[in-house]
C-alpha cells in the first residue's frame, strides 16, 4: 500500500458529530464514504488507567484509530528514515467526549496511554496480503530520550514487551 505521506502534516484528524438526547447518544465511527482507504478489519482493546501500550508499527498498515469510551493521551513517532520528521513524535488527546479519530500511514508508530478509569480504543487497520502481527512489528522504547516524549505519568503499566 502506498501512502505518499511527507510529514505529520499528513496525518488526518477527523472529528465525529453525534447526536444526543435524553435516551443517550449515537454517532457513526465509520462510514466507508468518507474514506479512500479500504479497511480489512477492526480490533478493539480494553485498558486501565495508567496503562500504557507502547510504540508499535509496521511498513505497510494504515491505522484508523478511535477512542470509544474513556480518554487516552496518543503519541504517533516517525519511524520512517527518509522522512526529515523521521524520530520526531506528535501528541493527541482522544476521548468519548471529543469523538476524535486519527488516520495513521504506515511507517509511524503509535502509543495511548489511558488517562481515564478504564478505556475502549478501536482501531481500524488497512494493509495488503497478512496482517502483521506484532511478532513482525516494530517497536520503539517507550520512554527513550532520544524522542523527548513527556508522558503525563512516570511508572505506567506496561506489558512485557512494552517494558
Amino acid at each position: 500500500m502506498e501512502t505518499n505521506i511527507k510529514s505529520f502534516d499528513d496525518i488526518k484528524e477527523f472529528a465525529l458529530t453525534s447526536f444526543e438526547d435524553f435516551r443517550g447518544e449515537i454517532y457513526t465511527v465509520f462510514d466507508q464514504k468518507d474514506h479512500e482507504i479500504k479497511f480489512n478489519h477492526d480490533k478493539v482493546a480494553t485498558r486501565c488507567k495508567n496503562s500504557l501500550v507502547g510504540i508499535h508499527g509496521d511498513f505497510s498498515t494504515t491505522k484508523l484509530i478511535t477512542c470509544l469510551w474513556g480518554k487516552i493521551f496518543v503519541v504517533i513517532v516517525d519511524n520512517r528514515k527518509d522522512s526529515k520528521d523521521f524520530e520526531k513524535h506528535k501528541t493527541f488527546i482522544l476521548s468519548s467526549e471529543n469523538k476524535k479519530q486519527l488516520l495513521i500511514p504506515s511507517g509511524f508508530g503509535n502509543s495511548f496511554l489511558v488517562l481515564s478509569d478504564f478505556c475502549v480504543y478501536n482501531y481500524k487497520l488497512s494493509y495488503d496480503g497478512d496482517y502483521i502481527d506484532c511478532n513482525d512489528q516494530f517497536t520503539l522504547k517507550w520512554n527513550d530520550p532520544k524522542y523527548n516524549i513527556h508522558w503525563p505519568i512516570k511508572n505506567p503499566i506496561l506489558s512485557e514487551r512494552d517494558s
